[in-house]
């Protein structure tokens, strides 16, 4: 039983709630009256309801976002229906901006914008005093970081075994990029680092072996970062795995040393790209020296064995299906890993409206308000275009076709256009871009690359068998044994062992076999 809950719905149950534990770790005196309860977006809303309710509270609190405010809203619609007299208090990113006619900030009580760390606590210690705060819509101060407490020791053992395992060193963005709700978190605050670094150890001795950062920008300070990479470098052990988001264009020769010397599969950089045009650049107030950029690539990928996810968005305002297409063949030259061609959002707050009328921007009205069509790309290219966003992370991504999949494009002048030309038969094949076993996935790659491009079947066959391998599988698929009648299957024990890597990173780093 709590007087106060906490709550979320998380995408996944891999999702730990970190901002909820940032709350739950600053109510001070109130916080042995509080609980934590997180759910996810595929549980019924009526079990939601009765499991809150089991907890007999007096205020519960919901993180709000972009991939739950649907099932969240009729959850609290129906809390309100059997129990009114709980208070109902929202919180996110999706309740701090254009907040006026959403239907779950109506059926609220009360909504606290911005970083709620510690006005969530002020807010509970009023209404627990038999108090109600005066405005509906609380705009929360910017915390002081150094006054924070940690969240780190939330996690229980069970989020440490089987969940992703959130920190930060830095809030803020120090760029003004448009469809980023980054852009208004200015300035770029640090944490002290001294007790960052006593927590990160903690989680070390605990058993934390991958850690995902949510700083948007870790390389902006050179000192925090330096500090974080010796931290990681100083304690590894297999199994450890770090993710950072990177400013594409600043790496400068400290850090450059540091990473050299990690192992491969320890890092991960997620590099936002997102554009290769200049003038969409310009129009999102986007700044990156595409030099410097390209530089940075050849380091890490020739110098290191980082794991670089490259991020590219679709739907732009000025960027054409054309100029996404030179973009993507610029930065598939640069060999990340993985290349995550997103599909732009309209997210609410965010400056980028401003181009609503000029480039005919329509959105869709539902959560995740995804571009529609634009001046520059209608419905159809863009339709075409999540088609190939999902092919790509199925065989370009996934790391099941590491060996298989350059012969898409090979000796062709585009591999976006020969990518897309396999996107299509694909889909008018399958009839769909979901729920596609990998078997029937690899077997289509061998038709098309067979009988659509013209290549010998044993060399395809031999790319699919590697690349099966890959995956730790030991039995030849029907489709590829009358092309490799000299492999012999190899006993299951002797597939690869098992690696604490995270999988997809882990099929990236396996060697061809």
């Amino acid at each position: 039983m709590a007087d106060i809950v906490l709550t979320t719905l998380n995408a996944k149950y891999i999702h730990a709630a970190f901002g909820l534990r940032y709350l739950l770790a600053n109510l001070g005196e109130m916080r042995p009256r509080a609980a934590l309860l997180e759910f996810d977006i595929n549980q019924r809303p009526l079990e939601i309801v009765e499991r809150l309710l089991a907890e007999n509270p007096r205020i519960i609190g919901f993180g709000v976002y972009i991939w739950n405010v649907a099932p969240t809203t009729e959850v609290i619609s129906a809390l309100k229906r059997l129990r009114p007299d709980i208070t109902i208090i929202l919180g996110g990113p999706e309740v701090s901006y254009e907040f006026d006619h959403q239907p779950i900030v109506q059926i609220a009580d009360y909504v606290i914008t911005g970083e709620a760390d510690l006005k969530f606590a002020e807010v509970c210690r009023t209404l627990l005093a038999g108090e109600k705060p005066s405005l509906k819509i609380i705009p929360a101060e910017l915390p002081d970081l150094n006054q924070l407490a940690a969240p780190y020791p939330l996690y229980e053992d069970r989020d440490v075994a089987h969940r992703i395992i959130y920190v930060e060193a830095s809030r803020g963005c120090p760029f003004t990029c448009e469809f980023c709700l980054s852009s208004l978190d200015i300035p770029v605050r640090q944490f002290p680092l001294p007790p960052l670094l006593k927590n990160l150890e903690e989680l070390l001795q605990r058993g934390v072996r991958q850690f995902k950062f949510v700083d948007r920008t870790f390389n902006l300070n050179l000192i925090t970062s330096k500090a974080l990479l010796q931290f990681f470098l100083d304690r590894y052990q297999p199994g450890l795995f770090v993710h950072f988001e990177m400013i594409p264009d600043r790496l400068p020769e400290a850090l450059r040393e540091i990473i050299a010397r990690f192992p491969p599969g320890v890092l991960q950089f997620e590099v936002g790209i997102q554009t290769f045009n200049p003038q969409v650049a310009q129009l999102i107030s986007r700044r990156q020296d595409y030099d410097r950029l390209a530089d940075n690539f050849h380091f890490l990928r020739e110098h290191t064995g980082v794991h670089v996810h490259a991020d590219l968005i679709v739907g732009l305002p000025g960027e054409t299906v054309e100029s996404f297409g030179l973009g993507f063949d610029r930065l598939l030259a640069l060999r990340p890993q993985e290349i995550q061609v997103g599909i732009l959002k309209r997210l609410r707050g965010t400056p980028i409206i401003r181009h609503d009328a000029d480039w005919q921007m329509v959105y869709n009205e539902n959560p995740p308000y995804e571009i529609l069509q634009t001046k520059s790309i209608d419905f159809a290219a863009l339709q075409r275009m999540r088609r190939f966003a999902r092919f790509w992370d199925l065989i370009g991504n996934s790391g099941n076709f590491i060996t298989t999949a350059p012969l898409i494009w090979h000796d062709t002048p585009s591999p976006f256009a020969e990518f897309m030309r396999l996107c299509d038969w694909l889909y008018e094949r399958l009839g769909r871009q979901h729920s596609i076993a990998l078997a029937q996935l690899g077997e289509s790659l061998f038709q098309y690359l067979t009988e659509i491009r013209k290549l010998s079947a044993p060399t395809v066959a031999a790319a699919l068998w590697s690349d099966y391998q890959r995956g730790g599988r030991s039995d030849i698929p029907i489709y590829l044994r009358p092309h490799l009648p000299q492999v012999t299957p190899q006993r299951r024990d002797r597939a690869r062992p098992r690696s604490t890597t995270p999988k997809r990173q882990d099929r990236h780093l396996a060697p061809g076999l």
